[in-house]
């Protein structure tokens, strides 16, 4: 499947959701520290339910050591900056969305480690600054999952 990666979260309720959001779609979920909060976080806890131990969930030091463990998937880094849109890429299983903190995005220090062409930007109106963190990562997870036929879904 898909990984999703948080990079020094900071918004306990954001990650909450993004948990969820993982339980129910297969994907799993890394978090780089430091991260903004403590794992027992009663906001985290609230806004994740009991999805946790649905979950894959595995925190690394730093982004070398994700980097290390996430394997040969290609890793879309989502960012502003980007100059194609989400549903460009041609996602493949084991890939890598990566998201930055929540106040400010991600560092140049990551963004210089992966090609421009997998700087991705989920579109907005003219004058937006950004989007809230869990909707982003529903937004391109979403995608990338259409484009796996959504694998591993429960059939209707």
């Amino acid at each position: 499947m898909l990984n999703i990666v948080l990079i020094e979260p900071e918004i306990p309720p954001n990650t909450g959701n993004i948990i969820r959001l993982c339980a129910n779609t297969g994907f799993a979920l890394h978090l780089v520290e430091p991260l903004g909060f403590e794992l027992d976080d009663s906001r985290l806890k609230r806004a994740g339910l009991d999805y946790r131990e649905w979950q894959q969930l595995r925190v690394h030091a730093d982004w070398a050591h994700c980097r290390q463990a996430l394997g040969d998937g290609c890793c879309y880094a989502f960012t502003t900056r980007g100059r194609r849109h989400h549903a460009a890429p041609n996602y493949r299983a084991g890939d890598c969305l990566v998201f930055g903190p929540e106040t400010r995005g991600l560092s140049d220090r990551v963004l210089g480690q992966l090609p421009p062409e997998q700087w991705l930007r989920i579109p907005m109106q003219p004058g937006s600054r950004s989007m809230n963190l869990a909707n982003a990562v529903a937004v391109a997870s979403y995608e990338a999952w259409r484009q796996l036929a959504f694998a591993g879904a429960a059939v209707p």
